[in-house]
């Protein structure tokens, strides 16, 4: 993973809530399989959306209290920020196409 990806909760608010561009956050973990398969669509995301879009990782071990406020029961879990509020949420895996489409389509 990127380290410019990663998030930590005392930077969550500047980063995301605060956000003048719309984020995409992945709520992840280590030990997910899912989470490290989507890693390198996320990353590749990141990179082509840039100007549009931010991107970030938030583990879920690292960052409960985030985890916890935003209800992240399973991972992955991505959600698109927009205006500091929940504009769409998606849970598991799935291809760079459907991951990106699902950002594209919240922008």
């Amino acid at each position: 993973m990127s380290a410019n990806l990663a998030l930590t909760a005392d930077a969550f608010q500047a980063e995301v809530l605060e956000s003048d561009l719309p984020v995409l956050v992945d709520f992840w973990a280590t030990w997910c399989g899912p989470c490290l398969a989507i890693a390198p669509h996320i990353e590749a995301i990141a990179s082509e959306m840039e100007g549009q879009a931010k991107v970030f990782k938030v583990d879920v071990d690292q960052s409960r209290s985030i985890a916890e406020k935003y209800d992240i029961m399973s991972i992955p879990t991505l959600i698109v920020f927009k205006n500091g509020q929940e504009a769409a949420r998606h849970t598991g895996s799935g291809s760079k196409d459907m991951l990106k489409g699902f950002l594209e389509k919240n922008l």
